[in-house]
């Protein structure tokens, strides 16, 4: 029963682009996607297609199987929980999170030099889901999706802190290879998407005939006379409308008029 309640789409999608990611890697070390090729270079004309293949590329095994997870239990929360608009979700988030951290200014938090490097993972796509599902909850107040931004602070919250240069953190040998732009890129893209889509896709909360004010149906009213004609010992402690004794009214009529 749980199984049939869940949306397909919710297990496709991850499957799919966990598909596509592990497909990129072998290309990549087949000989495919060499340098900086497929890779966002940040405020470079040639840098600009990484927005689209640089989600899927990865610089070594650990880099892919740290980003596979999150992607798709991510992915997998906003298919389910969002599937009016789960697709427009990812793909604008997708497309834009990539956009924003190519015009993000490659400038070296330590030395304050610009440092054109190459960009490339799928961090930043969990970002931009992670921060998404968070807000969303909390922007549209509703119970089942609070529960599940929750979840995601829970599992997920240690993400926020890669929205900032790990220079910040720690005293570094060489420049860390951890883009902080991609994670801050795609946690402003979670963000706002949240707010423009606040009031789109939204479940309308379902009303039962029975809690209408004008409520009534003549054959419950009949089970209900049937139980009490059959059981009146259920009733017999409940507290009982006083009877009104006319006699008490005459004698205190009478008082008045004297």
């Amino acid at each position: 029963m749980f199984l049939k309640s869940l949306n397909l789409r919710s297990f496709l999608v991850p499957i799919i682009m966990l598909g596509l990611m592990w497909s990129c890697f072998m290309l990549q070390n087949l000989g495919f996607f060499e340098g900086c090729n497929g890779a966002i270079i940040p405020l470079l004309p040639q840098g600009l297609k990484g927005v689209i293949f640089a989600p899927l590329l990865h610089g070594n095994l650990d880099h892919i199987v740290s980003n596979s997870m999150p992607i798709a239990i991510l992915l997998f929360l906003l298919f389910e929980f969002y599937p009016k608009i789960a697709f427009r979700i990812f793909l604008i988030g997708w497309i834009a999170s990539g956009l924003l951290v190519w015009m993000l200014p490659p400038i070296d938090i330590t030395t304050g030099q610009w440092n054109y490097n190459c960009i490339i993972g799928a961090s930043g796509l969990v970002y931009m889901l992670a921060f998404f599902i968070f807000f969303s909850g909390v922007f549209r107040w509703n119970m089942k999706l609070l529960t599940v931004s929750l979840v995601v602070a829970l599992y997920y919250g240690s993400l926020i802190w890669g929205i900032f240069p790990e220079e910040f953190f720690s005293q570094l040998q060489e420049p860390s290879k951890i883009s902080w732009q991609s994670h801050l890129a795609g946690s402003i893209t979670g963000i706002l998407l949240a707010v423009i889509f606040r009031k789109i896709g939204e479940e309308k909360k379902r009303k039962f005939i029975w809690e209408y004010p004008n409520y009534y149906s003549e054959r419950d009213d009949k089970m209900w006379q049937e139980y009490i004609a059959n059981h009146p010992e259920d009733f017999e402690e409940l507290p009982q409308l006083k009877q009104e004794n006319i006699w008490e009214y005459l004698d205190e009529i009478r008082r008045k008029e004297k």
